[in-house]
């Protein structure tokens, strides 16, 4: 199941997962942020004004994960006089909930190793 917010957690402590298929990455907390925001919008360009980034760079991303996938994660309707959209499809969702699984379970298996690490970093609200 899809979490429902879709905002991405880029202040996230801890391992980020990504997928990579050749050169592509065919899966990250980024594409997944999208994939998430596009659930939710139900529109590329209402996930893209979520996250901040232009309509071309969010279907640019879009494009690369249908292409990486046995089939599509996000399918679009062309717009007119109804609308457009685009809807995240079952196997769109399912991509989300396993990514999710995963990056809970690496961030478990390095819990002790995570905190020790995180002591060594700076404290970014203390810099000026």
């Amino acid at each position: 199941m899809v979490k429902k917010s879709s905002k991405l957690k880029s202040a996230s402590k801890g391992p980020r997962v990504r997928i990579s298929i050749g050169a592509a990455t065919a899966l990250g907390p980024g594409k997944v942020g999208l994939l998430q925001a596009i659930h939710h919008h139900g529109s590329i360009s209402g996930a893209a004004r979520e996250m901040g980034m232009s309509y071309r760079r969010a279907w640019m991303l879009v494009d690369t994960m249908n292409s990486c996938f046995t089939s599509d994660l996000i399918v679009t309707s062309t717009g007119g006089k109804g609308g457009g959209g685009a809807v995240v499809t079952p196997l769109g969702q399912d991509v989300i909930a396993r990514y999710q699984d995963m990056e809970t379970k690496a961030a478990k298996s390095v819990e002790v190793e995570a905190r020790a690490f995180a002591k060594l970093l700076k404290d970014p609200s203390k810099e000026g």
